[in-house]
């Protein structure tokens, strides 16, 4: 007799509106459908992760809704625990504490998990700030490289900008990084310290909130006028023109 395997749940991947930006004014009117209908979750944070899905219409009792925690502490061996509603049947939706889930976020991992366990996986439309911020910036769109976080350590700081900056030169490729927002003014020091005065910098800032901010200027622009970057949300892009990077690539 051939054992019949009960049918698995789907992983929802559930972008979230940043900062106190309502979710249905970012959000597809089929993604929050989807999320109306979950009553499992995992999120990086349980308490924004519901201040979210009030954001967004959820139409049950919060109190009532599971939501299990997936950090940067999680251990690895938890993982299965959370994988488990899904491989019992049931639907559940992953949520980043901004933006979409799985990018510079550790919820990559539960997601290469529902893979090797055969459950689909559905990405919802959403805001990204990398995206927003390769959209905008009006750099390379076409050849952009995403590094996520830069060493803190001063030193290995300024190395690093260097290396990003010739691969930029070298390459046309976009150079695109993010930081903790409250140590944004350090990193924007340490590129107008070391980079060239040529260089192009993007910096997008509060993406989708009424203060959202986004500019591409030399470094040599940025240095007369510098923003105050601090506690607020950032995306940097380190470059050179469209335009030129097109022709060099033909």
């Amino acid at each position: 007799m051939t054992d019949i395997q009960a049918p698995r749940g789907t992983l929802y991947l559930i972008p979230v509106s940043f900062g106190e930006t309502d979710a249905p004014m970012v959000l597809a009117p089929a993604t929050l459908s989807a999320v109306h209908e979950l009553r499992r979750f995992v999120a990086e944070n349980p308490k924004s992760a519901r201040r979210f899905l009030k954001s967004a219409g959820y139409p049950l009792a919060l109190r009532n809704v599971r939501i299990d925690t997936l950090n940067q502490h999680t251990a690895e061996s938890a993982l299965a625990a959370l994988l488990a509603p899904l491989l019992e049947g049931e639907d559940c939706g992953l949520m980043s504490e901004a933006g979409c889930p799985a990018v510079a976020d550790p919820g990559a991992a539960l997601v290469r998990l529902a893979h090797a366990s055969g459950i689909r996986v559905a990405p919802l439309v959403g805001p990204s700030a990398i995206l927003l911020a390769v959209m905008g910036c009006g750099l390379n769109g076409q050849h952009f490289t995403f590094h996520g976080y830069l060493p803190v350590e001063g030193v290995a700081l300024r190395r690093r900008l260097r290396e990003l900056e010739d691969e930029a030169a070298r390459s046309g490729a976009a150079q695109i990084f993010i930081e903790t927002p409250y140590r944004n003014g350090a990193v924007l020091r340490a590129m107008l310290e070391v980079c060239r005065s040529s260089s192009l910098l993007c910096i997008a800032t509060d993406l989708t909130l009424p203060t959202e901010s986004i500019a591409t200027r030399t470094i040599a622009e940025w240095k007369k006028k510098p923003p105050d970057l601090n506690r607020r949300p950032t995306v940097f892009v380190l470059g050179r023109d469209a335009i030129l990077s097109a022709r060099s690539a033909r």
